[in-house]
Formats: C-alpha cells, structure tokens, sequence
C-alpha cells in the first residue's frame, strides 16, 4: 500500500533529568516515519534548511523512507529546544525557531497523491486541508493538532475535521474543542465533528479511543525509566498508521492491533533521547513486548 506523512522535521535540543541533547533530529514527520517504516515504506512532506545534515538524510533513507516530497530551502531548518522535568507528561518550551518552516506550503509529488493512507501531523489546519485536495482517493486519513490552532484557527480545524477519518488529540485539545469539562462528553462531542474514531492521547496513562457506539480504554505500556518523551505521539502515531498501511485495510480488529504496536513502539523511543531507540530497535523486539502487552490487557 502507500503511506504519507505531512509535517515538520527539526533540529531539537533537549532538557531532562537525565541530561541534555543538542540539535538532535526531530520534528514528527521523522518520529512518524521512522516509526512507520517497520512496516511499510512511507513517503515524507515537509521542509529543511541549509544546515540540516546530510547524515540524517541518508539515514532516513536507509530506513526506506521516501524523501522525494522534502525540500532543502534556502535557510536554517525549524529549531526547538524544551525542558521535561520528573513528570514526563509535562514540558516546557523554551524556544522555537520556526525558520524555513515558516514558508511550509506543501506540494505533494505526482505519486504521493495516489497515497491510499495519510497522517496529517502537526501544522496550520489550511495546510491540512490543502494536502487532502491534493490526495485523489485515500482509504484512511488520520490527523494531529494542538492547542495553539485551536485557540486561534477553530474555524479552520472543523473544516479539515470533517473531511478525515481519525483524529488524535489530547484531553486538553478535546475539551477546548468541545467545551466540555467531562472528558467523556468531550469525546462523544468530538465523534459528531465528523471522525469515525477518536484516539484521545492521556500520555503515560495510555489513550481512551471513541467509536460512534463504543469507548475504549487502553493503557499505555509501562515503562521504569523515561529518557526523553519527545516524539512519543507521533511515534505511537507512526506504529498504528505503518501497521494499517501493510494490512492495506481497516476494521476493529486491525485497529486494536495497529493500537498495540503503536504504544510499543512509543514505549521504546521514551527510552533514550531523540530517535536513537528506533534506529537500533529490531523487529524482534518489537514482537516480544506486542506479546508482552497483550498479557497486559487480557483478563
């Protein structure tokens, strides 16, 4: 089948109790993909300066990640550095550099636009909605979004809301979306936005996921020691959408599965800094912690 990602790649410098990492390779195109490519070849859209290193590039595409949809532009690449203290759930930005990012308007090659299955990560909502008139015919589009649109470019978000299939947003972004304090409610609210699904992030407490008549509870999987939570969405993302993409077809059962591998491998990039995890993880390691967690979940 095929798979897009659109969204940012980054150079991030990162604050933990465990240490500090500077410009490493980040943004969530990159957690997505690299996350993705364990199961399927995905193809990249999105933007980077000058300065971005030509190692991270060959490194991309040694995983097999299709990069003929990423710019080299004129300028520096996007930059963030944040600070996560003992609660990896919570972090701070310290600065953000938006860079070339800032003249993002993604053009989607020839190929790209017969993508059977698309992530739209993190940007402006117009954008969003630019890519998928650009997709002829997708099976499956899944979206993330953030507080920052929500409060300042609603109108656009519910445009580009209505037209996928699944969203995934935290409770904070679900009740602000809804205006519901329950988070419950908020997620039934969020089902009449126009999703089929709902994947409700609550970060190392796992996700509660929403169907028209169904709520489900999913833990996340445990883990003793957090190096570095960056990424851990876009990489829980990456699992669950690679996994669709090389079933080439969607129902419940896949879609608990595909939520299984997601948490897995989100549960690995948390365990050193930036996408170091997943560039040595093996498809070994994997399966043993799916089999691990579905002993977690079974009753």
């Amino acid at each position: 089948m095929s798979l897009v990602v659109v969204g940012s790649i980054a150079l991030d410098t990162i604050h933990t109790p465990h240490g500090k990492r500077e410009k490493v390779l980040g943004g969530s195109c990159v957690y997505f993909a690299l996350a993705a490519s364990f199961f399927t070849k995905p193809k990249i859209v999105g933007i980077v300066g000058e300065d971005f290193p030509n190692q991270y590039l060959e490194l991309l595409k040694e995983r097999k990640i299709d990069l003929e949809g990423l710019k080299i532009a004129s300028g520096k690449t996007f930059f963030w550095e944040g600070k996560y203290d003992e609660n990896p759930d919570f972090r701070e930005t310290i600065k953000i550099e938006l860079n070339v990012f800032s003249q993002f308007s993604p053009v989607l090659p020839e190929k790209y636009k017969e993508s059977d299955f698309v992530f739209l990560a993190n940007i402006d909502p117009d954008l969003q909605f630019n890519v998928l008139n650009q997709i002829r015919k997708p099976k499956l589009v899944a979206l993330d979004s953030m507080n920052w649109w929500i409060e300042h470019k609603l109108d656009s978000l519910l445009k580009v809301i209505k037209k996928i299939d699944i969203l995934f947003v935290n409770e904070e972004e679900a009740k602000m979306l809804t205006q519901r304090a329950n988070i419950i409610k908020a997620g039934k609210e969020l089902i009449k936005l126009g999703p089929s699904l709902i994947i409700l992030k609550k970060g190392t407490h796992g996700a509660l996921i929403f169907e028209k008549d169904h709520i489900f509870v999913f833990p996340a999987h445990p883990v003793e020691d957090v190096m570095d939570p960056t990424g851990a969405g876009d990489t829980f993302a990456g699992g669950f959408m690679g996994f669709l993409d090389k079933k080439g077809k969607v129902n419940l059962s896949l879609i608990c599965k595909a939520l299984i591998y997601g948490s897995v491998l989100a549960s690995f990039v948390v365990e050193d800094f930036s996408v170091n995890k997943l560039l040595i993880l093996t498809h070994k390691e994997i399966k043993k912690r799916f089999k691990e967690f579905k002993k977690l979940i079974s009753y």
